[in-house]
């Protein structure tokens, strides 16, 4: 149950989280968030993918680990992430790393974290020493391999078992509310699906649904995903821009970095597009898998301009995918918008999700697990029109079949060690873990700090009001821009961005609490000067504002680019 697996995170210990679809996964990391954040905690959020990161106001583990495009890493390029400044800082400040969809990472990309984390903490522990919670259903997708491989799931990984995990298999189901859905997955999942769930399946061919909106499409394959878009683009009839790429290096090097993207050669857009971003870019506000509408084109640029789904107006920009050598330098790069159509998506890039309705098409399925992932996103079979099946599409793989009851009888065995301890020794236990890194413990201020927590949850804004107001109106009650910027289910480049314009509306306002250190401070300011004195126009912006990547490269890259932002609104 939740409390029980709770209590086991409380403990401080390396835990596995899992269970079938809806049993509340997500919930149970925001609740022990909130338990940590109360306690002036901040965890570590990242996952494998930018849409399961944004479920969980985290970050992609590419991005956040500094891994590019690389599925694998070695000593020398450990060695190259650990002079830089701002990563050091960066891996300093982690204490608890929560992965989400943990059945999405390959062993190799879950041994680089492990290596990357084992060399910045200078510990060689298991992930460096660092409490790490992984989450997830391997009965959902396995990671996407080029090339078929023997190993493709992380507890395959030599580290997943140095981890010496508590595991915590949930069994409540809260997403599903009909008990007809709940007994087809879990058919799924024990191997075998019966006649009469097949018949309550075709039921559901082509069904017209009692909706008033048009349902989410479901598709196994880019190929559908991109002919339902092209379609639902040539049905509006506004103006259509395109948005060509632009290259440099080799054809080859420039063909690899479209075969291990998202990024397109062309890109047709209209006003009212429904469409989805395909890279992280957490200064500008949004990550892989963003999504938004296309609600004009700027008349200077030309670039879109996307309402998020969060409500967050962001002006596209050109994005770079880059390629480089062994030595760090960049021998191919492709620029271009970064969004695609998102009217359809495909059933990976839906793992997470939680849909009212959906149009699934199955009939092409061609990986195990995709029909369990694409009918648990929806809560009722009434929510369902199935457009197609094949005989691979209720397939699971049978070595997660193999390994399930072994998963659940360590489940078992967590549960039975937790509750022989008395509740006074837990919470001994709890206190002590929170001592250990760092945490208050004192009742009265964490309470507090709970009132707090639980008031900006509350905070309602008008529509009305700017997103900027609505982000100064948080500003008392938060001590730092991650916090900021978590209070707000925003990311820091665009919390920054809102500062900003507070301070060139109140001058005054005080947002000192915010600056990163002296040292840093200092050593923006030094590299400020040192751009306008070249005065070299490219280090501006058209209205004379200094860029952020000129500053970035004379610091060496050495601070990341939230400190020199931040430290601008100082300076600049």
């Amino acid at each position: 149950m939740q409390d029980t697996a709770l209590n086991i995170l409380k403990t401080g210990n390396n835990v596995f989280i899992t269970g079938s679809a809806g049993t509340g996964k997500t919930y149970l990391l925001n609740k022990f968030t909130f338990y940590l954040k109360s306690r002036k905690i901040i965890p570590t959020i990242v996952a494998p993918t930018g849409i399961a990161a944004s479920h969980l106001q985290g970050q992609t583990i590419h991005s956040f680990f500094s891994l590019g495009i690389r599925d694998a890493i070695d000593d020398e390029y450990i060695e190259s992430l650990l002079d830089k400044k701002y990563l050091q800082t960066r891996f300093s400040k982690l204490k608890i790393l929560i992965i989400d969809e943990i059945s999405m990472v390959s062993p190799e990309i879950f041994y680089c974290m492990d290596q990357i984390l084992r060399a910045f903490k200078k510990n060689d522990n298991p992930f460096g020493g660092v409490q790490t919670i992984l989450s997830g259903d391997f009965f959902q997708l396995p990671p996407i391999s080029r090339v078929p491989k023997d190993k493709r799931f992380a507890w395959q990984s030599p580290s997943w078992k140095e981890l010496e995990l508590k595991t915590c298999y949930l069994q409540e189901k809260f997403r599903q509310d009909d008990n007809v859905l709940i007994s087809i997955l879990d058919e799924i999942r024990s191997g075998s699906v019966s006649r009469h769930s097949y018949e309550v399946l075709n039921s559901r061919h082509q069904k017209d649904l009692a909706i008033d909106f048009t349902p989410t499409k479901l598709y196994t394959h880019n190929i559908d995903v991109d002919r339902i878009n092209n379609d639902e683009l040539n049905k509006i009839h506004n103006k259509a821009f395109t948005f060509k790429y632009t290259s440099e290096g080799t054809a080859k090097n420039i063909e690899k970095i479209f075969k291990t993207s998202l990024v397109l050669e062309e890109m047709y857009l209209k006003k009212d597009a429904v469409v989805m971003f395909i890279k992280n870019n957490l200064e500008l506000g949004y990550v892989n898998g963003t999504t938004g509408v296309v609600v004009d084109f700027d008349k200077q640029t030309g670039l879109p301009l996307v309402r998020t789904s969060y409500g967050t107006l962001i002006k596209v920009v050109l994005e770079d995918w880059t390629m480089e050598n062994d030595g760090g330098n960049i021998i191919a790069k492709v620029s271009q918008i970064p969004l695609k159509l998102a009217w359809a998506i495909t059933i990976h890039k839906s793992q997470g999700m939680t849909l009212d309705s959906a149009e699934i098409d199955l009939s092409k399925t061609f990986e195990v697990g995709q029909g369990y992932v694409a009918l648990s996103r929806i809560k009722n079979i009434e929510g369902l029109r199935l457009m197609g099946l094949n005989d691979m599409a209720l397939s699971v793989d049978p070595l997660i079949l193999h390994i399930d009851d072994r998963i659940k009888t360590a489940s078992l065995k967590a549960q039975n060690e937790i509750s022989a301890v008395s509740s006074e020794h837990l919470e001994e236990l709890f206190e002590s873990y929170i001592m250990s890194i760092d945490g208050i413990t004192d009742s009265t201020k964490i309470k507090e700090q709970e009132v707090i927590l639980k008031s900006e949850k509350k905070v309602v804004f008008s529509k009305t009001t700017a997103s900027h107001l609505q982000t100064k109106e948080l500003i008392s009650s938060s001590n730092s821009i991650i916090e900021l910027a978590t209070n707000r289910g925003m990311s820091n480049g665009t919390i920054i961005n809102h500062l900003r314009t507070l301070k060139e509306l109140d001058p005054n306002l005080n947002i000192d609490k915010f600056m990163p250190n002296l040292n840093t401070l200092t050593l923006v300011k030094e590299a400020l000067i040192k751009i306008r004195r070249r005065a070299n126009k490219d280090d501006f912006s058209e209205d004379g504002k200094p860029r952020l990547k000129p500053i970035f490269e004379v610091l060496d890259s050495k601070i990341d680019y939230d400190d020199i932002r931040i430290s601008l609104l100082k300076y600049a």
